[in-house]
């Protein structure tokens, strides 16, 4: 029976979410899972499993950078194993921008690392206006006026599709 450990970083708990979804299913699958936020991550633990998926949301164009940070320090021990990079963002609304080769996020951070991750998911996020600060709010307010989203909600506006979530998560367990 194979270990799996799950490292995620979440800003307004949505990649928490998913990463809890995946953590689920595949213990379903019969699979061993530790879910670690990265700011709780012993890294020296991490050698000790056989498969490893780090989720990162996305925040005003980029990914977490403790979790950057943690991919440049272990790119050697990454690309001995089976892994999984997941990102979360509000791009992946868009079905044209839901892939790994369509998303402008995915494509311009896996041109900068060295690790190749045996897979490459992205989900669609969530927006939740009340949560955010002013500023914040502000900011993703003018990112959706430019994208074409919703500048008003509220209540919750939730993307992510969760039967795509779980299906990754299947797929990964066979892997």
């Amino acid at each position: 029976m194979n270990k799996t450990i799950i490292i995620y970083a979440t800003v307004d708990g949505q990649t928490q979410k998913i990463s809890q979804a995946i953590a689920q299913t595949l213990k379903s699958e019969r699979c061993i899972v530790d879910l670690v936020r990265i700011d709780q991550l012993q890294e020296s633990q991490v050698a000790h499993y056989d498969k490893i998926i780090v989720a990162s949301s996305i925040r005003y164009g980029k990914h977490n950078k403790q979790i950057i940070d943690f991919i440049n320090r272990n790119t050697p021990l990454l690309n001995t194993k089976k892994t999984a990079f997941v990102s979360v963002n509000l791009v992946a609304r868009k079905v044209e921008k839901s892939s790994a080769t369509t998303n402008p996020y995915v494509v311009k951070f896996i041109r900068k690392i060295a690790w190749k991750p045996t897979v490459i998911q992205v989900f669609a996020g969530r927006i939740d206006y009340k949560l955010y600060s002013l500023g914040d709010r502000l900011i993703i307010k003018l990112i959706m006026f430019i994208t074409k989203g919703p500048m008003r909600s509220k209540e919750p506006i939730e993307y992510t599709n969760w039967d795509e979530v779980r299906q990754f998560s299947r797929d990964f367990a066979q892997l």
